[in-house]
């Protein structure tokens, strides 16, 4: 009679043992984290810019931020991705790096270095439109 309750937790152990081996689907990337070919269209929207309080402060990709470098934040774009930003406005462009996670303001797509904003606008415009394309 001992033999059956043994028998039925073993079979139990082992099933539970099994499904804790299992892995989980990975997700689709959603169309905003889809990798998008040279060129392509990223996005449009506003953009702004960080920078002295900011300086030498290690960014979100463990990289110290340079306010004089080209670089940005983006939400999703991976680190290293090279990006042409264009202000809609005077059509001036400037390709920088993707290296830290940002903005976190409503209504802004991306964060540009002092450096890069002030090669397409003067901060003291301090938010502008832009459109953003991938670049290798």
């Amino acid at each position: 009679m001992l033999i059956r309750p043994a028998v039925w937790l073993f079979t139990l152990l082992t099933v539970v043992a099994l499904a804790g081996c299992t892995t989980p689907r990975p997700k689709p990337p959603s169309s905003q984290e889809a990798p998008t070919e040279t060129g392509a269209l990223i996005g449009s929207g506003k953009a702004s810019y960080y920078g002295n309080q900011h300086h030498n402060k290690l960014t979100a990709s463990g990289e110290r931020f340079d306010q004089n470098a080209l670089t940005a934040a983006h939400r999703t774009l991976p680190f290293g991705t090279r990006v042409r930003v264009t202000n809609t406005r005077n059509g001036q462009s400037v390709v920088v790096h993707i290296n830290d996670r940002g903005p976190f303001v409503r209504g802004r797509i991306i964060d540009l270095s002092k450096a890069a904003f002030e090669r397409i606008a003067s901060t003291r415009a301090g938010v502008i439109r832009v459109r953003l394309e991938r670049v290798d």
